[in-house]
């Protein structure tokens, strides 16, 4: 016998023939038993405080507020997104190592991560850079801040004002389609700023019928024009130290007027201090903008402006040129908000107050005790765009449904802490499985049949094919 089976055995008789003192002397007990016999601790104060906190904390991308400085190694910087173009982003960082003054701008991508946890970065949004490569202005967007605002159409964050521009001719004014953008320009809660540009292309007679038109829709606009200068000096006042939104069709002079409002590219210090565009080292982004004539084919204007970019102006505050589009997507825009989106629908639920429509959710159609008559010039309009949107939430509501899931998932681990992880997108290109595509056949297969069938009785029940047939037996 072997001297460890020789102990093995020893241990086991002395547990046997021991005492329970004499087990307890000796530390026998099982660590089962231990642990039954041990008493709860109350957990610690700073575990709950620590658990307390991760609740709020993704692991993935922290949310940052604009207050925040979070630490920055010597490989990451803070800047603004200045222009997007395809899957680069180009930055405007504020410091610069080794260099006195003055920002820089970099070329970047987007984490990966951010697009798992669909977390999408926009032109005008205070972002995190780091893997910077100072040497060739390069880097890699690794968090956003939070926003202040955002729009989709187009896709700007941390908007002040919006400026909707059309022009009088060349282009023409389409009414229907300037509906649409201060739907859209509404919807946001952005102050808004309505400005109508080639007013030497009009005459005194047009441009007073336009007036009185804008005035019965609740608009004061200012009537503009780049080539001779008028009223240029009072839409810079209007959009001094603030980040404004240029949107309108194509053609309409959007680059032109940018152009004029930036003569001079040495811009000014904001309101807060910091300015992060000057001087910007190695930036095409302070030429002026691309332009180009109307069509004289469409009479349309041609797509000059492809990307979103944001330019400094002249008295401060900053100008986003965007391209040129003549439908305004509408999906921030539901059927019960459409109404507050006009204000004329505004004007008539004020005048009428304390009184108020009979039915809480009155769409203004005609219904019962309603307030709202119909008898203002762009009733239709506001028909055909609820129409729209009606159409575009029942489609919405059979094909997504009400519930949407998270794009980020909490894997719970250790002591109850959270993890945040990004929540993958099912497999959309696997390959059919065999069994699934002989049943698919058989079922296409069954059908033809049954169509065959009702062929055949149609053909019987032909009242002129029974003619044809008796006539000719």
């Amino acid at each position: 016998m072997s001297l460890t089976s020789f102990s093995i055995i020893l241990h086991h008789r002395l547990v046997a023939t021991a005492t329970p003192q004499l087990l307890r002397r000796f530390s026998f007990i099982p660590i089962s038993a231990r642990q039954q016999n041990r008493k709860p601790q109350a957990p610690s104060k700073n575990l709950l405080k620590a658990k307390h906190a991760l609740k709020n904390f993704s692991s993935l991308a922290p949310n940052l507020s604009l207050e925040d400085n979070p630490p920055l190694s010597e490989s990451q910087a803070v800047g603004v997104v200045a222009s997007s173009q395809a899957n680069f982003m180009r930055v405007v960082v504020q410091s610069v190592p080794d260099e006195s003054s003055g920002g820089v701008e970099l070329l970047c991508v987007v984490r990966a991560l951010l697009k798992k946890i669909k977390r999408r970065v926009m032109v005008g949004d205070k972002v995190i850079v780091g893997s910077v490569d100072w040497v060739d202005r390069r880097g890699m967007i690794e968090n956003v801040f939070q926003r202040n605002s955002e729009m989709l159409d187009p896709p700007v964050a941390n908007v002040d004002h919006l400026l909707v521009l059309f022009s009088l001719d060349q282009p023409k004014l389409e009414t229907f389609t300037l509906t649409r953008f201060l739907v859209e320009a509404e919807s946001t809660g952005v102050p808004l700023t309505l400005a109508l540009n080639k007013t030497e292309l009009v005459d005194k007679e047009t441009l007073d019928s336009w007036k009185a038109r804008f005035h019965d829709w609740g608009y004061q606009p200012v009537f503009c024009s780049v080539k001779s200068g008028q009223n240029l000096d009072l839409l810079a006042f209007q959009l001094r130290d603030q980040t404004t939104v240029v949107v309108g069709p194509s053609g309409v002079g959007k680059s032109s007027l940018i152009n004029a409002l930036r003569s001079n590219h040495r811009t000014c210090d904001t309101a807060d201090g910091e300015n992060w565009f000057e001087p910007v080292l190695g930036s095409r982004w302070l030429e002026e903008q691309r332009v180009a004539e109307v069509s004289t084919r469409s009479g349309r204007g041609k797509h000059t402006t492809r990307h979103v970019s944001l330019l400094p102006l002249t008295g401060g505050g900053y100008l986003a040129d965007t391209p040129g589009f003549n439908q305004p997507s509408l999906l921030k825009v539901t059927k019960q908000s459409l109404a507050q989106t006009f204000p004329e629908i505004r004007k008539m639920l004020g005048e009428n107050e304390p009184a108020k429509c009979s039915f809480n959710n009155c769409l203004h159609l005609g219904e019962p005790g309603c307030v709202v008559k119909g008898d203002w010039e762009r009733y239709s309009f506001y028909f055909q765009l609820l129409d729209e949107i009606r159409i575009r939430e029942e489609f919405q509501l059979r094909t997504f449904g009400t519930k949407r899931e998270s794009d980020v998932r909490l894997k719970i681990g250790n002591m109850g802490s959270q993890q945040a992880e990004p929540r993958l997108e099912l497999k959309k290109h696997r390959r059919q499985s065999r069994k699934k595509t002989n049943q698919s056949i058989l079922d296409e297969l069954h059908d033809d049949d049954d169509e065959d069938e009702d062929n055949l009785l149609d053909e019987e029940n032909d009242p002129f094919l029974n003619a044809l047939r008796n006539e000719n037996p």
